[in-house]
């Protein structure tokens, strides 16, 4: 193993970029994941018999296939219906609506963990019911909802590496289009790996920050 290899690989533009590309990745397919989901436990707190069909074909439909195959398919079957989308928009719709579905299960945990009798209470003073969820329910239900949208989070920057199958230009693409070149895998995976390492840690200590900053006491 070379360090020199390894540090040359950590400073190069192409690794710079890999790694920018998959941070927008991540924070863009989270982004849309959270607005899904939250779409998606709203209904579910309707309880209209439309909207639980619909978050139910939802949940089951991207629950129950893989990731990487909801990237594949978005990518090669949506140009034959015309529709053409760069790699980059097809990797983060797939992310988002995968994200989506696990998002609605977190949010409407939280949503259901905040007691009826302050809905009750809500609406007794006055509140519409959008008011009451947008002042009472959402604020509470947040501080709940933070440690796994955490998680979700860190996993969702690990599941960015799957996009490299259709040439989105992330992290383990470039890592392994470097190693591919000179064949040191050791290194430019290694470099790799501490790319990931250091941008899992950053997040890990957002995401202590954020509860803190939440947490009541």
């Amino acid at each position: 193993m070379s360090i020199e290899l390894v540090l040359q690989y950590l400073v190069s533009p192409s690794f710079v970029r890999g790694a920018g590309m998959t941070l927008l990745l991540t924070a863009t397919s989270l982004f849309f994941g959270v607005v899904i989901g939250l779409a998606l436990a709203l209904i579910q707190e309707s309880r209209t018999r439309a909207g639980q069909v619909v978050t139910f074909a939802y949940l089951w439909l991207f629950r129950g296939t893989p990731v990487l195959f909801q990237v594949i398919f978005i990518y090669n079957v949506l140009p034959s219906f015309g529709i053409k989308l760069s790699a980059f928009v097809c990797a983060v719709l797939a992310l988002s609506l995968n994200e989506g579905a696990y998002m609605a299960e977190i949010l409407r945990s939280g949503l259901q963990a905040v007691k009826k009798g302050q809905r009750t209470a809500a609406l007794a003073l006055g509140m519409t019911a959008g008011q009451m969820m947008r002042l009472v329910v959402i604020p509470q239900a947040a501080r709940i909802v933070l440690p796994p949208i955490g998680n979700q989070m860190i996993g969702m920057l690990k599941l960015s590496a799957l996009v490299s199958v259709i040439a989105v230009e992330e992290l383990l693409l470039v890592a392994n289009q470097t190693a591919s070149a000179d064949f040191r895998y050791f290194e430019a995976l290694t470099a790799a790996g501490i790319y990931y390492l250091a941008m899992t840690t950053a997040f890990m200590i957002f995401q202590v920050l954020i509860e803190t900053a939440f947490d009541p006491k």
